[in-house]
């Protein structure tokens, strides 16, 4: 088995899609996670092209949150588009990376990225409520890479 293989269990991933569809269900932000063994490049970099291939730059409020993890590089990000970026206050992405990164130093993974998910769905729920037009535009499955 592959580390990325090893850094969730399947449960472990329900539980995940699980806080994404509680989070989802308030607002009409979109929150992926993406998951690969490492990469050579600079890691936020990588995070923007993986926000890209997941087309997560393509929702109708530019209101998508992507936490991406480099597991074997012991690396994550996690970013915004722009339309969640203008409206949140200047240290939410530090106190959600510090978040998460809290848990993640405690080797617990799975509650670091949930806990990352609801927060981020409440900013999102603040700012981009949900509307009884409001679709689901992106898969809630974990990708990996």
């Amino acid at each position: 088995m592959s580390k990325v293989e090893d850094f969730l269990t399947a449960d472990e991933e329900q539980e995940i899609v699980d806080a994404i569809l509680e989070s989802e269900k308030n607002t009409s932000g979109e929150i992926r996670v993406h998951i690969e063994p490492s990469s050579p490049l600079d890691h936020y970099v990588r995070a923007q092209e993986v926000f890209h291939l997941l087309k997560m730059d393509n929702t109708r409020e530019s209101n998508g949150v992507l936490i991406y993890v480099a597991v074997e590089d012991k690396k994550f990000v996690i970013c915004g588009d722009k339309g969640i970026d203008e409206v949140v206050p200047d240290d939410f992405w530090n106190s959600t990376k510090d978040l998460i990164q809290n848990s993640f130093k405690e080797g617990k993974f799975k509650e670091g990225i949930i806990r990352g998910i609801l927060m981020a769905g409440e900013e999102l729920k603040a700012h981009f409520p949900w509307k009884p037009n409001d679709t689901n535009e992106l898969s809630n499955e974990v990708s990996k890479g």
